[in-house]
């Protein structure tokens, strides 16, 4: 397609992906896969057009496109891509090809609506439709080295983002306005803007930031932390609050490039931080160490959270850890990738062992309630022999 921008993702990494779902789907899983989610189809095959995936145990990959079908095919990393004019003309298609339904397939039920399965249902007679999310998540959790490419490429974009802010940062404006001028420059440098979430209860937003008490407002986000936001009917993130000398200041921003999300905090002071929320933002840095040391394949991931609450123990610092003494995150981090926040999570009590290639955003927060935020949130790459920090922003309070 001339003049088309984009370099295609590369077959060889396209067929890895799809030959490790094919064995997660043998023994007892479906017969195949029918993938309605974006990021999910994107991720088995190149693009995010508007399109469906189908899968068979046997069978080579179907990508059937609504909807651009030229760039489909200048995107997809395999050949099979065929127009259809409506999602009906998809069972049709099957039966013809293969003279029958699968028995059972596979739908992402953690995203599919209901509506939307009965209707598949309707489509696919006598299919018997299981959940393939366990399949498709267990893929995508460990990134390959192609992945982990793009999202350093991204953490360079971030790291870049909060040296502009260090330099533009200034009292006298508002929480949102700070955020339109960094996010305008994260622009520049290939930004996506909009952050994908997987869960519809969930809120992804680049636009966080919480000065002096807005920190200390708790609030509905499934979060330590939640902002005032710009109105009772999305209160989350950064407010009309003017920034302050002298008070603490928590950026929390997720960056989106090619495809790949970073999501990191950093706390920001213009003038002199009080000692109590300098010892907090410390101590946050402290347990965001111990636990990357922590970090390796084989440690269950409720160990890693339980290191992070031991260490703000031995700090003494627990009592403002992760929440309200009454309203505590039982997490302490989160797979992250095509997705802000991906499976697995660093929570209390998980018995899954890490796994070289899992990438995590590691979040140890206090608030302290009516005063200010302090934190930090992290990229941590577990790899063959340990882990390794993925951010490149370097992990320090920025005095301005």
């Amino acid at each position: 397609m001339p003049g088309y921008p984009f370099d295609p993702t590369p077959e060889p990494e396209i067929l890895s992906r799809i030959q490790t779902l094919k064995i997660h789907m043998t023994g007892q899983g479906p017969d195949a896969l029918f993938l309605t989610h974006k990021p999910d189809i994107y991720y088995f095959c190149g693009t995010a057009q508007d399109s469906y995936l189908y899968i068979e145990k046997d069978q080579d990959p179907i990508l059937f496109v609504k909807r651009y079908l030229p760039r489909a095919r200048q995107e997809a990393a395999f050949t099979r891509v065929e127009p259809v004019d409506s999602v009906k003309d998809i069972p049709k298609w099957i039966s013809r090809q293969f003279k029958k339904l699968p028995a059972t397939c596979g739908l992402a039920f953690d995203v599919v609506p209901v509506k939307d399965y009965q209707f598949y249902q309707h489509l696919f007679p006598g299919t018997e439709f299981k959940d393939g999310s366990p399949a498709i998540e267990t893929c995508r959790q460990i990134k390959s080295a192609f992945e982990i490419e793009k999202l350093e490429a991204a953490a360079l974009v971030s790291k870049q983002t909060f040296d502009f802010m260090e330099k533009n940062i200034r009292p006298g404006i508002s929480e949102m306005e700070f955020c339109g001028m960094f996010e305008a420059f994260s622009r520049t440098l290939g930004h996506s803007g909009k952050l994908l979430t997987r869960h519809y209860r969930q809120e992804g937003f680049p636009f966080h930031v919480m000065s002096g008490k807005n920190g200390g407002l708790p609030g509905g986000l499934d979060s330590p932390l939640c902002g005032t936001g710009m109105s009772k009917a999305y209160p989350y993130g950064a407010g009309p609050k003017f920034m302050n000398e002298n008070e603490p200041i928590l950026v929390d921003f997720g960056t989106l490039l090619d495809g790949y999300h970073i999501d990191e905090s950093r706390m920001f002071v213009m003038g002199k931080m009080e000692d109590k929320a300098r010892d907090a933002c410390l101590a946050s840095i402290e347990i965001l160490n111990r636990v990357k040391d922590k970090m390796a394949p084989g440690v269950l991931m409720g160990e890693v959270f339980d290191t992070a609450v031991h260490t703000a123990k031995q700090l003494n610092i627990e009592e403002w850890f992760l929440g309200l003494p009454d309203l505590k995150s039982k997490f302490i981090g989160h797979g992250i990738g095509l997705e802000l926040v991906e499976n697995p999570v660093l929570a209390q009590g998980r018995k899954e062992p890490l796994r070289p290639g899992m990438v995590f955003a590691v979040e140890p927060k206090f608030i302290f309630k009516d005063e200010f935020a302090a934190g930090i949130e992290s990229m941590i790459h577990v790899t063959d022999k340990g882990s390794r920090f993925l951010s490149l922003t370097e992990n320090k309070i920025f005095d301005c």
